[in-house]
């Protein structure tokens, strides 16, 4: 079978368990094919389908994220080494990088922390953007950190980016002009599908059972961490806007809702 016949019969397969089958299934046949999507659809089409395409689409219809499936994901200027045990970076995610480049217009970050940093997703997109400030990624799990610092390695980040196991700030010195948080906001009762539900960390995922225990955690450290005219910035759900500024307010702190490209509120600036 061809590659675009192989594809079309994939993507309709993969209708019943993704949003996006079409782009499933070419991720999954570049995969396959050891090129790029862009390689693939450029000119790879008319190609005889790898036999491994059909392992991999079976994966995906049990539910399997497709970076986990791939090993990779591209995030903002980056592409990133992820796989079981890490949050899987998201494109909504990138709203708290565009509300920092929209911060320091006229300037640059110096020192950068990422709190919660996973495979070191937000630390890693925030140094490409600005490339002479250093960085520090915190995170409780060895998973994570190992994937962070293979990734950091691979983009020639390793003098600049340094990580470190961590119950959030606890135990860090000195002060950020970024801080950057991804933390865990989902509440324990929420609904979620089988993709994140069953493959991905939930310790990455879950705060309680209103989804804000982190922040109340988080945010009342934020003052004694953020340099003068700097700016934490964390990612929140959709319904969170209120409560988070509520916290922001308690612990002194200005906030600021940034949405994402879909309009729904998503980055809270505290400054």
């Amino acid at each position: 079978m061809i590659a675009r016949v192989a594809l079309a019969d994939a993507a309709r397969r993969l209708e019943r368990v993704s949003d996006t089958p079409r782009l499933d299934a070419e991720l999954l046949m570049a995969h396959a094919m050891g090129v790029s999507r862009d390689a693939l659809l450029l000119g790879r089409l008319d190609d005889a389908a790898p036999k491994a395409f059909a392992a991999l689409v079976a994966r995906r219809l049990g539910h399997e994220p497709v970076a986990y499936i791939t090993g990779r994901r591209a995030f903002w200027t980056i592409e990133l080494a992820v796989g079981p045990g890490v949050l899987v970076p998201r494109p909504d995610s990138e709203t708290l990088i565009e509300a920092a480049v929209a911060h320091f217009a006229d300037r640059a970050p110096e020192r950068i922390l990422d709190l919660g940093t996973g495979p070191g997703t937000l630390l890693l997109a925030a140094l490409d953007q600005w490339p002479q400030a250093q960085g520090r990624g915190v995170d409780a799990s060895e998973v994570a950190l190992d994937y962070a610092r293979r990734n950091g390695a691979a983009l020639g980040m390793a003098e600049r980016a340094t990580f470190q196991r961590g119950n959030w700030s606890e135990g860090l010195n000195g002060l950020f002009d970024l801080i950057l948080c991804n933390p865990p906001y989902i509440g324990t009762n929420e609904d979620l599908p089988p993709d994140v539900r069953d493959h991905e960390p939930g310790e990455a995922l879950f705060a309680g059972a209103d989804g804000l225990d982190d922040y109340r955690i988080l945010i009342p450290q934020i003052p004694g961490l953020l340099a003068p005219g700097g700016i934490a910035i964390f990612e929140i759900g959709s319904t969170q806007a209120e409560a988070v500024a509520a916290l922001a307010k308690a612990a002194g702190m200005e906030a600021v809702l940034h949405c994402d490209l879909g309009g729904r509120p998503r980055a809270m600036a505290l400054r």
